[in-house]
C-alpha cells in the first residue's frame, strides 16, 4: 500500500483542526512498519482515514491517495460496497481500547461470526467453527466456551486477543494495530505483541503498528515513521532511527525511553513544552518552540520538507544537520 499526500481535517466551532497534514508513506508485502508519535500527532486519524472511518461531520478527508494493489481506495464512498469489502477482508484494524471496540450486549461468538459471514459469504454454523479456530490461533484457552462469553466477562488481555482474532479471521493482507497494548500491564503487553508478530509471520501478512512508545517497536519492525503535528518528520529503517536519529523530536523520544543498562538513579529526560494546536499550526517548524537545537535560521524558514540523509531510506524534515553525537 502507498499513501500519497493524505490530508484529513475536523471542522469545529473553533476552526479547522488539521489532524493529518500531507502525510505520505508506504508498506510492502509481508513487511512490518511503525508509526510513532505522542498523543494528538495524527497517528490514529491517519489510519482511520485509510479505510474511511472518519466521522463526517465534523471530519473530512480533503485530499490524497491510498493506493492498495493498484487501486485508489479513497475514490470509493465511505459507505460503498467496495470499501466495505476492503474493511476486514483487505485491511483489518485492531483498535486501541478493546472494551469500547467490542459490543457489550453481544457475545464474542456473535461478533466474530458476523464479520466472518459478511466477508466470506458463508452460513452461521461454518462461521462459528472458523471463529473457534481464530480464537485458538490467538491462544485463548477453552475457545468454545469463550465464544459464548460477553466482553465484560473477559480480562483486558483476553479482549485484546479477541480483537486480534477478529482481525485475522477473514485473512486480510494488511493489519493495522492501533496502540494494541493500551491499558494492558507490562507482561501482557509483551505477550500480545509477540503473539501478533508471530501471526503476521505465520500467515505472511503486512502490519502497521501505531504507538507512542519507540521502545515497543524496535524488535518487531523493519521501518519507522515518526509523526509530529500531523506530519511525518522522520522516516527510515529501524536501525537508522534508533542508532542514527536526525530529528530533535526523535532524539527526544529516544531519551525518554527507560534503558536497562543505565544507572537506576539517572533520570529520564522529557521533551519540554507541548505540541502546537492543530487549529493554529505555525508556518515555521512546528517543533521549534520545544527544540533544544533551534537556531535563528529556523525562525526565518518555512516548515522543512523531508530530505534524504545518509542512504536513500532515511529522511528527515529539519533544517539542521544533527549528528549521532547529539544523542549520546
Amino acid at each position: 500500500m502507498e499513501v500519497k499526500n493524505l490530508k484529513t481535517s475536523f471542522f469545529t466551532g473553533s476552526g479547522e483542526v488539521k489532524a493529518v497534514n500531507d502525510v505520505s508513506f508506504h508498506i510492502d508485502e509481508q513487511e512490518s512498519i511503525a508509526i510513532v508519535g505522542e498523543s494528538g500527532c495524527g497517528k490514529s486519524v491517519t489510519q482511520l482515514s485509510l479505510i474511511q472511518l472518519i466521522q463526517v461531520p465534523p471530519g473530512k478527508i480533503l485530499g490524497g491517495e491510498v493506493i492498495l494493489k493498484g487501486r485508489n481506495i479513497l475514490e470509493y464512498g465511505a459507505h460503498s460496497s467496495e470499501i466495505r469489502k476492503i474493511r476486514g477482508a483487505g485491511i483489518a484494524m485492531i483498535f486501541q481500547e478493546p472494551m469500547t471496540s467490542l459490543n457489550p450486549v453481544f457475545t464474542v461468538g456473535q461478533q466474530l461470526g458476523e464479520i466472518i459471514m459478511l466477508h466470506k459469504k458463508i452460513g452461521k454454523k461454518e462461521a462459528w467453527e472458523i471463529g473457534i479456530e481464530a480464537l485458538k490461533s490467538v491462544e485463548i484457552p477453552e475457545a468454545v466456551s469463550r465464544m459464548k462469553n460477553y466482553p465484560f466477562e473477559l480480562s483486558g488481555g483476553m479482549r485484546q486477543r479477541v480483537m486480534i482474532a477478529m482481525a485475522i479471521a477473514c485473512n486480510p493482507d494488511l493489519i493495522i494495530a492501533d496502540e494494541p497494548t493500551t491499558a494492558l500491564d507490562v507482561t501482557t503487553q509483551a505477550q500480545v505483541i509477540d503473539l501478533l508478530m508471530s501471526l503476521v509471520e505465520k500467515f505472511n501478512k503486512s502490519m502497521i503498528i501505531v504507538t507512542h512508545n519507540l521502545g515497543l517497536v524496535t524488535r518487531y519492525t523493519e521501518r519507522i515513521y515518526v509523526m509530529y503535528a500531523g506530519k511525518i518528520i522522520e522516516s527510515g529503517t529501524t536501525e537508522d532511527i534508533i542508532m542514527k536519529p536526525k530529528h530533535p523530536y526523535t532524539i527526544g523520544l529516544l531519551k525518554s525511553v527507560p534503558k536497562l543498562e543505565k544507572e537506576r538513579t539517572k533520570k529520564l529526560i522529557p521533551i519540554k513544552g507541548l505540541p502546537p494546536s492543530p487549529i493554529d499550526l505555525p508556518l515555521t517548524c512546528a517543533f521549534l518552540p520545544r527544540c533544544p537545537y533551534a537556531r535563528e535560521e529556523c525562525k526565518n524558514k518555512p516548515f522543512p520538507e523531508l530530505r534524504p540523509v545518509g542512504d536513500n531510506q532515511h529522511f528527515v524534515a529539519c533544517h539542521l544537520d544533527i549528528g549521532r553525537e547529539k544523542n549520546d
